[in-house]
């Protein structure tokens, strides 16, 4: 049994690993969007933006380190790296942005469940701009 779990480990390792640290960077925005949101009353798509910035700088330490294993030889390449990564997440804080907007705003839908909705989709996204573009590696 302990074989065939480290097999699957080892040739799923880049998946299970972004879901793993995916999950957690899910509940890292979720817990800040719902303090800001929630406890301290903020707008919703300002406790978002919050929520976002926070889990993207927590989403990129654990992709680089453990996910992707990315090495990055060069201050240039790391520069880059980190460039894309955020550029990345802007597109996907658009995407969130719009999914609140409609969610809350136009259908009137719980902005915790229309959080919980949106950090799914977010987080496919997030993994095939990670996967192709981002971490991909480094011919340098």
């Amino acid at each position: 049994m302990i074989k065939l779990i480290t097999q699957l480990w080892q040739r799923y390792r880049s998946v299970l690993a972004y879901l793993i640290f995916g999950g957690l960077t899910t509940v890292v925005n979720f817990v800040v969007f719902w303090l800001f949101n929630d406890l301290i009353q903020w707008p919703y798509w300002l406790s978002n933006v919050i929520a976002w910035l926070l889990s993207v700088l927590f989403a990129y330490i654990t992709n680089k380190l453990w996910v992707f294993d990315a090495k990055t030889p060069t201050l240039s390449s790391l520069i880059r790296e980190a460039g894309s990564f955020f550029g990345f997440r802007l597109l996907s804080l658009g995407v969130d942005e719009a999914i609140m907007v409609i969610g809350i705003s136009v259908l009137h839908g719980n902005p915790l469940l229309v959080k919980l909705i949106d950090q799914v989709v977010i987080v496919v996204i997030n993994w095939f701009f990670s996967k192709l573009f981002i971490f991909k590696k480094q011919t340098e």
